[in-house]
């Protein structure tokens, strides 16, 4: 329970980060190209501490692992007091890169120890339960953010809102790290777990089903948060008379979609495979991207928001299919997993570009990364022998 209770707090995060791109655009007066920077500051951040929290953790375990990941992301979110103070985009994206070098310790630590306390067999399945209150997180987020950063009582350029969410978050953080300290987290030997002990014999990058899980990671992380960074300025744009607020709380709704579609597929997985629910998963939002691009008003809206519930089981289910069978090479593996997440950090700036012409447009991005990963759940997810 105290490990899935990490899941909301960065699920927390990531919900806010993509109503602050339109709330810095407007109280920052800076383009949407430069607010993707966000992304690349958030993501980037998952690619460079990922493998470095990794090898921390072979050292010293999960335990404090999890506990130093947890002061990184208190102090990245009390630093945006400075920031707001300054009225610097440049500061909030170095409290942001603090903040998700938090993320990325927590990210590599919980996603592999819960895939790990159970049976391999079941292990997508727990990860998906675990990953629902991440998405319960990520639904909140947004709520908060449309009260508070563009609510009727927020003026143009006010930054005081952005303020209070963060130094209370980090608050929060540092209750849950004290929770940490007091609790006793058992240490798992993954090479005991693996269905064949050559598989722990074999070095990381022999395993292939790791590889492509490192792939499929990079082109589902950057189209997830490439459908979330421009949503609000999509539906801005769509025709169909929808302002900024109205606008965030339609993505609060798609978080919402997000979270009951990863309760669905948790339990869709007690009876079709995985990697079957991953790649059907898959098609659908391919369908779903093309009604994006060429469709206008509440029907392209609509598709965009569906495209939530398709997304939800897909970062677990990759993951857990990737770590499988990598025994002792698990916390190493898993680290590859998180820092394939920069994915999110690059391809959103490519939109951004796009979008500047139309917002639309753009939109042809994620659906070919969702190609990728529906091939993932076709062939690629396979353990070879």
């Amino acid at each position: 329970m105290l490990v899935t209770s990490l899941f909301f707090l960065w699920g927390l995060a990531y919900g806010l980060l993509d109503v602050l791109n339109k709330h810095f655009q407007e109280s920052l007066n800076i383009t949407k190209t430069r607010s993707t920077l966000l992304q690349a500051a958030y993501f980037g951040a998952y690619f460079l501490v990922a493998y470095p929290a990794a090898m921390f953790m072979n050292k010293y375990g999960y335990k404090k692992g999890i506990i130093a990941g947890l002061l990184l992301y208190a102090i990245g979110a009390f630093l945006f007091y400075p920031a707001a103070q300054q009225s610097s985009f440049n500061f909030f994206l170095l409290s942001l890169f603090i903040l998700a070098s938090g993320l990325a310790c927590l990210e590599t630590a919980a996603n592999p120890y819960v895939t790990v306390l159970g049976e391999p067999e079941t292990s997508a399945f727990r990860l998906n339960l675990s990953q629902c209150f991440n998405g319960v997180g990520s639904f909140i987020g947004p709520i908060i953010a449309a009260n508070l950063f563009f609510g009727s009582n927020n003026e143009k350029g006010n930054l005081d809102s952005v303020q209070f969410v963060y130094i209370v978050i980090g608050m929060v953080v540092l209750l849950v790290a004290g929770l940490f300290l007091k609790t006793s987290l058992p240490e798992i030997k993954e090479q005991t777990l693996v269905s064949d002990i050559a598989q722990d014999t074999k070095p990381l990058l022999k395993h292939s089903h790791f590889i492509n899980s490192v792939i499929a990671q990079f082109f589902y992380v950057a189209a997830q948060v490439g459908v979330a960074a421009l949503f609000i300025n999509y539906c801005t744009e769509a025709g169909a008379g929808i302002d900024t607020a109205k606008a965030s709380y339609l993505l609060s709704i798609s978080m919402l979609v997000f979270t009951a579609g990863r309760f669905a597929g948790t339990a869709l997985m007690r009876k079709i495979a995985p990697n079957k629910l991953l790649m059907v998963y898959s098609l659908i939002n391919i369908l779903l991207c093309i009604s994006v691009v060429w469709m206008k008003g509440w029907v392209s809206v609509y598709s965009l928001m569906i495209i939530f519930f398709f997304e939800s089981i897909m970062f677990p289910t990759i993951f857990a299919l990737g770590v499988k069978d990598l025994g002792h090479h698990t916390k190493k593996g898993s680290s590859f997993i998180i820092m394939s997440i920069v994915g999110g950090a690059l391809v959103p700036y490519v939109m951004g570009m796009l979008s500047e012409h139309s917002t639309a447009n753009a939109y042809i991005v994620p659906l070919i990364c969702f190609v990728v990963v529906a091939w993932f759940g076709w062939r690629g997810y396979k353990i070879k022998q």
